[in-house]
């Protein structure tokens, strides 16, 4: 089969050599499936460039998440044979594959109202978001979000889970086009990075109250402007840092103006509570269902195009989500 690999870490575009590799075997507790469509996330970059948190064996194959369709179940797996599922892959073997194996426990049933590409897009980044806004942040109906990288695959899922909640939602953006992708998405206010002062623009739309909530991805200079607006007894969410600087949180700051750092790992509640992870997949897919939510997908592109698409998301010029799809030519 067809599966993208790094061998030596560095850039994407660099080091990712589509191969023949090997047919995966699933082990105990793992499903064999097909590739439906595999989801290009940030951490694919950091694989690729040995900055993830994890740094699986030389070579592996990177993509994080994916819709896929089952084709048989290892030891003590009773397999749905042509189910199609959202999972993780088991790394070392990754998602820009043909086939790959994920942990039957943790896969989870496709929602009927969208299609592969937008179901792969619905796994991480809307289970952060809903983790962050909800189960760290508490958000409530009529307080304001800010969402810096708004127009980004991750930014746009808790832009469209914020207005779900009732939220006003502030979102930031780099550049014009950017900031088009977030009004469309539903922002009430959107903010151009490049060319707005965002601190003070939210102090003015909130009427010097500031955000209740922000949600940054981003960190950064971004981080350090949420400091300046966040509201009294505001939350900030710490998402990533896309920015690639890692901000020095002044916690003096935090206490003089009363608000609260939060971090959020969603890997954690994986092994921490998955009940949970569950709980919010059902919660997704009602939403998907009834149309509050869906994904944000810009481009599906071919297995082979796969090395091109991961280092567009590392060089921050996408918007939305670009999703890999092996089985079949992208438009």
């Amino acid at each position: 089969m067809k599966a993208w690999r790094v061998h030596r870490t560095g850039e994407p575009r660099t080091v990712m050599r589509l191969e023949d590799a090997p047919e995966p075997v699933p082990g105990p507790g793992q499903l064999l499936v097909r590739v439906r469509a595999a989801n290009v996330n940030f951490p694919d970059a950091l694989l690729c460039r040995g900055r993830y948190q994890i740094s699986p064996p030389l070579p592996f194959t990177p993509g994080v998440e994916l819709c896929a369709e089952v084709l048989a179940g290892g030891e003590g797996v009773k397999a749905a044979v042509g189910a199609r599922i959202l999972a993780r892959p088991a790394l070392p073997a990754g998602g820009f594959a043909e086939r790959t194996v994920v942990d039957a426990r943790s896969a989870l049933p496709v929602p009927g109202s969208l299609d592969d590409a937008e179901a792969a897009a619905l796994h991480i980044g809307y289970q952060t978001g809903w983790f962050g806004l909800h189960r760290r942040a508490r958000l409530r109906a009529g307080e304001t979000l800010l969402v810096h990288a708004a127009a980004g695959g991750v930014g746009s899922a808790a832009v469209q889970l914020g207005k779900a909640a009732g939220a006003t939602v502030i979102g930031v953006a780099g550049g014009p086009e950017k900031a088009r992708t977030a009004r469309e998405l539903g922002c009430d206010l959107v903010l151009d990075r490049h060319a707005d002062d965002v601190v003070a623009a939210v102090k003015e739309a909130t009427g010097g109250r500031g955000a209740d909530v922000v949600y940054d991805p981003v960190g950064g200079d971004a981080f350090v402007w949420s400091t300046k607006c966040v509201a009294f007894e505001g939350r900030i969410v710490v998402v990533g840092f896309a920015s690639g600087t890692v901000p020095q949180a002044a916690l003096n700051h935090a206490l003089v103006k009363n608000y609260t750092i939060l971090g959020l790992h969603w890997g954690l509640y994986q092994t921490k509570d998955p009940a949970a992870v569950r709980a919010c997949h059902d919660e997704l897919t009602h939403l998907a269902d009834r149309g509050a939510v869906r994904p944000l997908v810009s481009e599906r592109v071919p297995l082979e195009a796969a090395a091109d698409a991961v280092q567009r998301v590392a060089d921050g010029t996408t918007t939305g989500r670009i999703v890999v799809v092996p089985a079949e030519e992208a438009p």
